[in-house]
């Protein structure tokens, strides 16, 4: 990184401004900064923009973004890939939300990627892309652009997935976990900002965390870190998708939740859910908050028992990290106030007061946009020079 990274930044996440703001606002001395900024210019990357406000003497430059750079997101998610592409601000240009199942393997599913971006491109008009950023759902070894060892997603493990999308799309790109993407969206433009310790959970088919320390994504010694739905909370339970058994996915998740919501309406526990398999011969997790916003019992314990479980390992991790905020997000979050009540009363009840004082447990802001966004800032910090 360099001052040419922290002004494509400051412009990028601010807009328009003067030579004389972005060296204020970046403590450079203004002879430097004005030779960064001639060098961006004569690049392509920033324009001129016409003057600034006048301030009772002569009125400055402003300067901006080119507008024609363009990124391209990708949060893929286990049945569905969010596809979007924006401009330098990352501000939407196009977008699609297509379904998809991460189990065709990665041949099949970055074709989709491929083709509904450059359906996109068509629609845009976008001749060329700067850098394309991509969020997978299991582990990455963000060095290599690969996923390793994914429990959920066959076929995938090692595959060249940033030297593949590099190939067909024609740009630089950067692949991440899904969750360390939503990291990325919801401190840049969530309910995260100017938070710069921080756990995203995201509770979905299965449950990962993203971790934020001091600003920055931390991954790990090989891209492992946060993957705390394979963390075990009983010696003997259900086998979970990495083969272990007892894990916190193995008991709730969207995978689980449904596990155990059909079973109970299989025994007539719950004649609301039973009607509605009967009807449709599946539950999904929305069926399940609908029964619990409705009264039923067992749909609310069962979101409540989640709720504890999640509570119950985040605990551990408030006493070893100390963030100042939790945010959850995911499918689950549609479960409703039960869920994250339960996250927080475990949390609170169970950690040192010094490690809870300070510390905020909510909803992601951006919901289902998290990834995406995420996935805009990955590939914007490419572009302008952060990985290089």
């Amino acid at each position: 990184m360099g001052i040419e990274y922290d002004v494509l930044t400051r412009l990028r996440d601010h807009g328009s401004l003067s030579r004389a703001q972005l060296a204020t606002g970046l403590d450079v001395p203004r002879p430097r900064l004005l030779g960064v900024v001639d060098r961006l210019i004569e690049a392509g990357r920033v324009v001129e923009a016409g003057p600034a406000a006048s301030r009772g003497g002569r009125r400055s430059t402003l300067v901006e973004l080119d507008p024609r750079i363009r990124f391209a997101a990708v949060d893929l998610g286990v049945s569905s890939v969010d596809v979007e592409i924006t401009d330098g601000r990352l501000m939407p240009v196009a977008s699609a939300e297509e379904p998809s199942d991460i189990r065709l393997g990665p041949e099949v599913v970055l074709r989709r990627v491929t083709e509904t971006l450059s359906k996109l491109r068509a629609q845009g008009g976008v001749d060329r892309l700067d850098a394309l950023g991509i969020g997978l759902p299991g582990p990455v070894s963000f060095r290599e652009g690969v996923s390793v060892s994914p429990p959920i997603m066959p076929g995938w493990d090692r595959f060249p997935v940033r030297d593949l999308l590099a190939k067909e799309v024609g740009c630089p790109v950067v692949v991440d976990n899904d969750v360390n993407v939503m990291v990325l969206g919801e401190h840049h433009s969530g309910v995260a900002q100017r938070t710069p310790d921080l756990l995203f959970v995201k509770i979905g088919s299965g449950i990962g965390c993203g971790v934020q320390v001091g600003g920055e994504i931390y991954r790990g010694a090989d891209g492992s870190a946060g993957d705390i739905g394979h963390i075990q909370i009983e010696d003997d339970g259900p086998v979970c998708a990495c083969g272990n058994r007892g894990c916190l996915e193995a008991y709730f998740g969207g995978v689980a939740l449904v596990r155990d919501a059909e079973a109970a309406a299989r025994a007539g526990e719950s004649p609301a859910l039973a009607e509605r398999l009967a009807a449709t011969g599946r539950l999904t997790s929305r069926d399940i908050a609908d029964c619990a916003a409705a009264g039923d019992v067992i749909c609310t314990n069962l979101i409540r028992q989640g709720g504890r479980r999640v509570g119950r390992v985040l605990t551990g991790l408030v006493s070893f990290m100390n963030p100042s905020m939790i945010v959850i997000g995911g499918g689950l979050a549609e479960l409703g106030p039960t869920l994250l009540a339960e996250i927080r009363a475990v949390i609170y009840a169970r950690s040192l007061p010094l490690a809870t004082g300070n510390l905020s447990i909510v909803r992601s802001e951006l919901g289902s946009r998290a990834g995406v966004v995420g996935a805009a800032v990955l590939a914007s910090e490419l572009a302008y020079g952060r990985f290089t």
